[in-house]
């Protein structure tokens, strides 16, 4: 019991030593930018106190809207959650299914690439994808499908090993060929493992800055990292106050998004690991 009560409150601390950091981006966001650097960890008084005013700044500031970076987050966010969903299911499904020295190769090497650090790769990704004009929001996906496969096959791969092969032979028998078979029954059955991914997926892209900033044209496609990156004034003056209250709106949806779906991220893990 002792060692139960210890263990709660060492990671009460850890937990707490987490949260620090957005509760002081939520309290800066509403203070005037003068108080932001002197009186970072105080709450906002009748004197330092801006009210709406630093996120009606970092939403105008510029000539760029912030409404247009949102809307290429939001874009480049999906389609890349979703090519990396479909294709890395279809693949670990096939490397199961098939096992042959081909696919455990195949399957190797995206583990492979789960350990290989991003700034290792991002020069020579960032010139591959301007001579491929890979550049823009419609296409900046494919590059993610390429980084973030790695991870989601591993996953997939863990729980199609966890599906039983009579399932899809009857399936077979009734007449469905490997396509149909797919998507009228794997994946179906794979569905935690697809929200728990999707999930994962959709909390780094959304929060992505480097590969953005290395491929797209930031003077016609920002995201919202890169939107905040450039609150910047004269002589490279930053207002921290607008800064925090694009930060604080950033991080609510991915915030509200892993709170309401933290059940189907164990779950999906748990189902992964059946058998990987």
């Amino acid at each position: 019991m002792k060692k139960h009560r210890i263990a709660v409150t060492v990671f009460t601390v850890v937990s707490l030593l987490y949260v620090l950091p957005m509760v002081a981006v939520a309290i800066n966001s509403f203070k005037k930018n003068t108080y932001v650097r002197s009186e970072t960890f105080s709450l906002p008084d009748s004197e330092s106190f801006a009210g709406v005013d630093n996120f009606v700044k970092g939403m105008t500031f510029g000539n760029y809207p912030f409404a247009k970076s949102v809307i290429y987050s939001v874009l480049i966010t999906i389609l890349s959650t979703a090519l990396i969903l479909l294709f890395a299911s279809m693949a670990a499904w096939f490397i199961v299914r098939v096992n042959n020295l081909i696919c455990k190769i195949f399957y190797y090497l995206c583990i492979f690439s789960m350990v290989v650090p991003f700034q290792m790769i991002m020069y020579t990704l960032a010139r591959t994808a301007d001579k491929l004009s890979l550049n823009t929001p419609f296409t900046i996906p494919i590059i993610y499908l390429g980084v973030g496969a790695g991870m989601a096959i591993f996953m997939f791969t863990g729980f199609v090993k966890s599906i039983p092969m009579d399932v899809e032979e009857a399936a077979a028998i009734d007449g469905c060929g490997p396509v149909k078979t797919f998507f009228s029954i794997v994946i179906p059955m794979m569905k935690p493992t697809l929200i728990s991914v999707g999930i994962l997926e959709i909390m780094w892209i959304w929060n992505d800055y480097l590969l953005p900033m290395l491929v797209l044209d930031i003077t016609e496609y920002r995201t919202i990292p890169i939107h905040i990156q450039y609150l910047k004034g004269s002589y490279g003056t930053v207002d921290l106050g607008a800064t925090m209250a694009l930060i604080l709106l950033s991080i609510i949806p991915v915030i509200i998004f892993y709170v309401s779906c933290q059940k189907h991220i164990v779950e999906g893990v748990a189902a992964g690991a059946v058998k990987g």
